[in-house]
């Protein structure tokens, strides 16, 4: 008996060894019809090998007395064979037969598991003779810990002749499937190289789902012979033929594509067709390129009609420490004739010594036309430049230096501070004694214009400030929160290239500030209500705002973010001065249902007239404008959120209104803006804008999506686009039309059309929106 058990481990082992490398390399496909879906053969709780307690029948047939038979469902741990120290195999069968010392026969339910690998057949036998396995079906070879994964592989085939290793021999009426997506079927697969290849002669292939009633799929390639590399996750077809239900529609000499466990691999990437107003037809086909396991290159030739020539490029790149990515483009078209356009984008981020994170990015080109008759990017300012920054639980250190582009039509390069440099030193500290937090801050900001005019054309400037602050809160009786709080700076001005101001100018500012909050909770039934009624009065001294230009701070937003701050500036060269109050109150309610809705109102009272906030703004004279905010968040995804600002006749200067839907089958997000024209923030008109983006799931596979953006004061459309996207289990097809309305210089109006085809199977499958359609066959 021990004899025995010695041959089966040997003849065990060394055919399991081979079925761990099968399962990667298996191509599977025959030439006569794709199978049937249906589920794959299950297991259920033996996925491990084991059994509980069940005898094993030893018997020893009088007919063939150097024979043993081994009857049961009891797994068997087999010990390493020869060359497979401290490997193990576990074999479960109905029945076992060992025939003299060189012959071993599995039958009836055989489960074979190995490193990961489960086999089932309906018989295997052993030849130690010749060394050789012969398996009958039907043959199902996976890997249960993948199922379910995008490197899920499954092997069915009706019988093989196989060496013991299960790595050279053929496969006949053989089927392989990969990742749940790509099958092939042969009926007859040759396995070489170790395992690493596996060929399969008149084979068809596809990653349609195929019915028994209807087993013509959506698509699928003939071809003479198809081979799997399981080292590099390609596939090589011979000859192939594409057939689109049936009908073929593409004859090649040669293809290569990377299978679905393939993550980056070089090669044609799918082709994109666009149809444009100015470019004419034209169709764009990039080609990815490896460059290792950590860097790649996609060049993308963008042919059209007689009207262009275009070569895109992408380098992405990844270090121990950071990555980087360049994005460029160069063209010769008709748009604009005898000129070379180009654009070039880049941007990196590397962490290094200290703990700094250190930044670079590269925006340039040569019109902002070219951005938009490509499609590359509607912004119409660019900046290029370097980042530097370290965040610690108390420290602060940030720079970003660099240089603007502006693309805008009343705009000049020459006379906008396109030079500019920012440096911040920030530190939070608790000072002993006194309590509360306190705050030390060097800030440095620097704008250089390129033109040598004296004036705002040619107005250079630079600024070094030391700021420090300190704040403490109590609570008091009946729950009133106060705080008590000031701030000192120093600013220091060196002012170039105008005369209307010295070079040199110093501003000292001191604020001081208290607050009280009273927030009271009521809970009815199960809802909570807050109130929070606040009031804060501020005094610093007053400065003479025509001293220093305001290069920083010349948008001023009031929101419910700022309502309660000691200045509205976003920046330091104006700051907000005299005795005020700001007041407000806010509430919130929260719903055990979920959904939740707040509220919050205030406005800033002063003694008298603010000279730092002139005209008709929103933030001027001794009474600001009203602020109230709203928003609602409910249980099924809608978000709705109301800015709104007007003055004690309920004129709105300002109104901003957003809402988002978030669901599985609607994607919402839409906005709308009011704006009064305001000279002292440039603005000679009103801005009225809609602005809409949105998606949903159409039908099972249908995706639609649209976006607009109308603007009410001129009373016509920007641009406004439509997409439709289709996805089965197999092709995924995506349309798209758009259309910009606006046009001024050698900005023209245009209309963009998109088309992409996509076949399933080949590379890892594409992230989408929507439920994809699944092919229903009848049973």
């Amino acid at each position: 008996m021990k004899q025995a058990g010695r041959y089966m481990q040997a003849a065990v082992g060394a055919a399991l060894a081979g079925i761990a490398l099968a399962v990667p390399a298996m191509a599977q496909d025959d030439r006569p019809s794709l199978a049937p879906d249906a589920r794959l053969i299950g297991m259920g709780p033996v996925s491990d090998g084991t059994l509980p307690n069940f005898d094993i029948l030893i018997t020893r047939p009088q007919e063939r007395p150097d024979s043993v038979i081994l009857q049961g469902t009891a797994p068997l741990e087999m010990g390493a064979g020869p060359g497979l120290a401290n490997d193990a195999a576990t074999l479960l069968a109905d029945r076992v037969t060992l025939e003299g010392e060189r012959q071993l026969t599995a039958s009836g339910g055989v489960v074979i598991w190995y490193h990961g690998a489960r086999l089932v057949a309906s018989q295997v036998h052993y030849d130690g003779a010749n060394d050789r396995v012969t398996i009958t079906g039907p043959i199902h070879l996976t890997e249960p810990d993948k199922e379910g994964s995008e490197e899920e592989t499954t092997l069915i085939a009706d019988q093989g002749e196989l060496s013991a290793d299960l790595t050279e021999g053929v496969l006949r009426g053989a089927r392989l499937v990969l990742a749940r997506e790509m099958q092939m079927a042969a009926r007859e697969a040759i396995r070489s190289d170790g395992g690493r290849l596996t060929t399969l002669n008149n084979v068809v292939a596809s990653s349609c789902r195929v019915c028994a009633e209807d087993p013509t799929p959506l698509w699928e390639i003939r071809a003479r012979s198809i081979t799997h590399d399981a080292e590099t996750g390609r596939i090589y077809f011979d000859h192939p033929q594409l057939r689109a239900w049936g009908v073929p529609v593409a004859v090649l000499p040669a293809l290569s594509a990377p299978d679905p466990t393939v993550e980056r691999a070089t090669g044609f990437l799918r082709p994109q067709f666009r149809t444009t107003s100015g470019l004419g037809f034209g169709i764009k086909v990039p080609y990815f390129i490896t460059m290792g396991d950590h860097a790649d290159l996609t060049l993308t030739p963008y042919l059209a009609v007689n009207r262009t020539s275009t070569l895109d490029a992408r380098w992405r790149q990844a270090f121990w420490n950071g990555a980087m990515e360049w994005n460029g483009g160069v063209t010769r078209d008709d748009m604009i004739e005898g000129k070379t356009r180009w654009y070039l984008f880049g941007a990196g981020q590397f962490q290094i010594r200290g703990g700094y994170n250190l930044g670079f990015q590269v925006q340039r080109t040569s019109d902002r036309a070219y951005l938009l008759d490509y499609d590359i990017t509607d912004a119409d300012r660019l900046w290029s430049g370097l980042t530097l920054d370290r965040v610690r639980r108390d420290k602060l250190i940030a720079a970003r230096v660099g240089r603007y582009q502006t693309l805008r039509e009343d705009e000049d390069d020459e006379t906008q501070p396109v030079d500019v440099a920012d440096v911040i030193w920030q530190r939070r500290f608790q000072p002993r004694g006194i309590g509360g937090t306190g705050g030390l801050e060097w800030p440095l900001h620097s704008a250089r214009r390129p033109s040598s005019e004296n004036g705002d054309a040619g107005r250079d400037m630079a600024r070094g400030s030391v700021i420090l602050d300190w704040r403490r809160s109590e609570i008091l009786a009946g729950g009133l929160l106060a705080a008590f709080e000031t701030q000192l700076a120093a600013d220091f001005f060196r002012i170039r290239q105008d005369d209307r101001y010295d070079d040199w100018e110093t501003r000292l500012d001191a604020a001081v500030g208290t607050e009280l909050r009273w927030p009271l909770i009521r809970s009815s039934g199960a809802a909570t209500d807050i109130v929070e009624p606040i009031i804060q009065v501020i005094w610093s001294p007053e400065h003479n705002p025509d001293r220093i230009p305001n290069e920083d701070s010349r948008l001023v937003e009031f929101d419910e973010g700022n309502l309660f701050s000691f200045t509205r500036f976003p920046g330091r060269d104006a700051v907000e001065t005299g005795l005020r109050a700001n007041v407000g109150i806010g509430w919130t309610r929260i719903d055990p249902a979920g959904w939740s809705i707040g509220l919050t109102a205030g406005r800033v009272i002063r003694s008298k007239d603010a000279p730092e906030f002139p005209g008709d703004g929103p933030l001027s004279g001794r009474r600001s404008d009203w602020l109230v905010a709203a928003h609602y968040t409910g249980t099924d995804g809608l978000s709705i959120a109301n800015r709104a600002l007007f003055d004690s006749d309920m004129n709105i200067s300002r109104n901003e209104l957003r809402l988002g839907w978030l669901k599985p089958d609607l994607v919402l997000s839409a906005g709308y803006l009011w704006i009064d024209a305001d000279t002292a923030e440039y603005r000679e008109s009103d801005v009225s804008e809609l602005t809409f983006e949105g998606g949903w799931q159409i039908a099972d596979g249908w995706w639609g999506n649209a976006d607009a953006r109308y603007d009410f004061d001129s009373g016509k459309p920007q641009e406004a686009g439509v997409g439709l996207q289709y996805r089965n289990e197999c092709l995924a097809v995506d349309m798209s039309v758009s259309r910009r309305f606006t046009s001024s210089g050698d900005l023209n109006e245009s209309t963009d059309f998109g088309l992409s085809v996509r076949l399933g199977g080949f590379g890892r499958p594409e992230k989408h929106q929507g439920k994809v359609a699944l092919r229903s066959c009848v049973r």
